[in-house]
């Protein structure tokens, strides 16, 4: 390559950088290097066949417009896989562009502003992690006040490093779908390989368990379970779906490692800990004890700022994609249930767009989204949720009101948080008297009846069965 071609090639990045913006240049085309440019060709090379795979489909045109502009004579653009070793031809044309030193800082400087997310993919993969998804980082997570805590608490986890004391351990985050625990705990893995000194592996508990029973049919259990207990952050997701005694006894064991050694922890479910009633009752315990965060819901000014950065990203890749703010105000405010509807709502619009050639109106996004708009039903109540919403009233645990403790300040509590079980809830006596600790049917009619009698006597006990209800129902 020489040293013409090499300016041609800073000019290129000059162009590219003002297109796509500082922050998309550095994490796709930092480590994109020009071997040459023969008869029309220009000969690049990238480091995984990740970057080469995605740098041709999403921007393989765009890098052949600008290499068009600086040389008319150019026609295509080949990117190949390079070895680990920089080549020769590259440091040459440096010394040649008359400051060596200064160009390698410049592309070092490059690399460091932002790490490339498809070689962080490659790698996570080859040590056996579960896929990642490029867009889910911290810098495309929107916060709001519902997911402010978990946020903050998530940065403060991927930045810490090796041998520092580990605040929240394990931090436990759990909502229900569609409200960015995934999206948290990957934007985990990503910071954390990307620009730290910690080996973050993230695992949906189907791929531990896939893990698991693979490494016991090859007889290779023991170099599994040391793999995992030299990871510097475990990351699991989807916790609710282990499943056997013996993966939740692999996972305590791993857990518990993990935890008295210093490394971090980060797990994800839909429920909290005391509510996980598959797990053993010493992992419900550990989860419990670091720091549990639950996402709420989506509040209509963070689903009109998703939106709005759902349109931006589409832009990138679909500049003639256009939303009025009337119409993303319309989907922020009707399409309520979580962040995966608000994307499909805009995916919907973004088809009609581009393959249809429909302006996005009013009237197209009240006829495309309007399954995705939910009638407000009442609030579905689970009886755990009764339980621990209860026993946090009256100051006891949950445990207790499931216990066979007979004593005062248990037995009341105990017998209101059956008769809001029965009133809140679609289940039958008989599964009533099962999830508190196996009764007999006729157990929980008593206490329903004592406390319907009660309420029409004691004016304290009719403000807390009062409150608690609204409580569970708001």
């Amino acid at each position: 390559m020489t040293s013409l071609d090499h300016e041609r090639w800073m000019r290129v990045k000059g162009r590219l950088r003002t297109e796509v913006g500082e922050e998309i240049f550095s994490s796709w085309f930092t480590r994109l290097d020009l071997d040459g440019i023969e008869n029309g060709s220009v000969r690049m090379s990238v480091p995984t066949r990740f970057l080469k795979s995605w740098l041709q489909t999403q921007y393989g045109s765009r890098l052949l417009s600008c290499w068009q502009t600086e040389d008319g004579d150019v026609r295509r653009i080949d990117i190949r896989v390079r070895s680990a070793v920089r080549p020769p031809a590259v440091e040459k044309a440096c010394a040649l562009a008359g400051d060596a030193a200064g160009s390698n800082n410049a592309h070092v400087a490059d690399r460091a502003r932002g790490a490339a997310i498809g070689p962080i993919i490659s790698a996570h993969e080859s040590f056996g992690g579960s896929p990642l998804d490029q867009r889910l980082t911290f810098e495309n997570f929107i916060v709001g006040r519902c997911n402010a805590l978990a946020h903050a608490a998530a940065r403060q986890v991927a930045a810490a490093r090796r041998g520092e004391p580990v605040v929240f351990n394990p931090f436990y985050v759990h909502s229900g779908v569609g409200l960015g625990k995934t999206h948290l705990l990957q934007a985990v893995t990503f910071a954390g390989n990307g620009g730290g000194d910690r080996k973050v592996l993230y695992l949906t508990a189907e791929r531990f368990m896939y893990g698991f029973v693979s490494a016991l049919r090859a007889q290779t259990a023991i170099a599994f379970k040391e793999s995992l207990r030299g990871i510097d952050v475990l990351v699991i997701d989807d916790l609710q779906f282990l499943q056997g005694k013996s993966m939740q006894a692999e996972f305590s064991h791993t857990l518990n490692s993990l935890i008295d050694a210093g490394r971090q922890v980060v797990v994800a479910a839909d429920r909290p800990p005391a509510d996980m009633e598959s797990l053993d009752e010493r992992v419900r315990s550990r989860l419990a004890g670091g720091l549990v965060v639950e996402l709420g819901a989506l509040g209509e000014d963070l689903r009109l700022e998703i939106v709005k950065a759902r349109v931006a990203a589409v832009r990138q890749y679909h500049g003639s994609f256009d939303v009025p703010p009337p119409v993303l105000a319309y989907i922020a405010r009707c399409v309520t249930q979580n962040g995966r509807d608000l994307e499909g709502a805009l995916t919907r619009l973004l088809a009609q767009s581009k393959f249809n050639g429909q302006a996005v109106t009013m009237e197209l996004a009240e006829r495309e989204v309007r399954d995705l708009i939910r009638p407000q039903e009442p609030r579905r109540v689970k009886i755990e949720e009764i339980q621990r919403i209860v026993a946090l009233h009256y100051n006891v645990s949950r445990s207790d009101l499931l216990s066979s403790r007979r004593t005062a300040n248990v037995v009341r509590p105990r017998q209101v948080a059956m008769y809001l079980a029965k009133s809140l809830t679609l289940r039958s006596l008989p599964e009533i008297g099962r999830r508190f600790g196996g009764r007999d049917h006729t157990t929980v009619l008593h206490a329903v009846r004592k406390i319907e009698l009660l309420l029409g006597k004691d004016a304290s006990l009719a403000q807390d069965v009062d409150a608690l209800r609204r409580r569970l129902q708001e």
